[in-house]
């Protein structure tokens, strides 16, 4: 690794990643962190690393919540676990064919932009494959942090594999060459 590009900013997944997954949730009071979410990001921050979000939101597609719920849920995440430097979410569905929608990089890529990095220099942290190849294809690295909605296959193709958001973190923050 260079100094070109070391690690600078991790960027997570929202759902089931950052807090507890409620499907298409729209209403604040059901945010939950998951249990690691605190301790990861205060280890992160007192590296001096940049944090972001970066979520797929189809249900503001699909008209099951308005955009106006999904930005009031995401400030409750911000207020609970933030401040975050960065925040993207792709309100598109599935079929929509946009750019921004994990797995394709336009997220990944935006949030770099935004922070001044190059994709290099950034980490994706997520629970699904989408998360893992949104890194790939943005040329971010990843890590992968499987919950009971990952698929086997999802697991065996990432790049790393790491039990929780703490241990995720750690897994990204270790020296290059450090025993694992």
């Amino acid at each position: 690794m260079t100094v070109d590009d070391a690690l600078r900013a991790i960027l997570f997944d929202r759902d089931d990643t950052l807090i507890v997954d409620v499907p298409y949730n729209g209403d604040p009071e059901q945010v939950s962190p998951m249990p690691t979410a605190v301790a990861a990001l205060e280890r992160v921050r007192a590296a001096g690393l940049a944090t972001g979000v970066v979520s797929n939101q189809s249900g503001i597609a699909r008209g099951i919540l308005t955009d106006e719920q999904a930005r009031a849920v995401n400030a409750r995440v911000d207020e609970l676990l933030g401040p975050f430097d960065v925040w993207r979410y792709c309100p598109h569905g599935p079929e929509d064919g946009c750019a921004c929608r994990k797995p394709r990089p336009g997220m990944v890529l935006s949030a770099a932009a935004a922070l001044g990095l190059a994709p290099s220099q950034v980490a994706v942290i997520g629970d699904i494959g989408a998360d893992m190849g949104a890194a790939a294809a943005a040329g971010a690295r990843a890590v992968l942090v499987p919950t009971a909605r990952t698929l086997p296959e999802e697991v065996a193709a990432a790049p790393a594999v790491a039990t929780d958001l703490r241990a995720a973190v750690e897994m990204l923050l270790a020296p290059v060459g450090a025993a694992s």
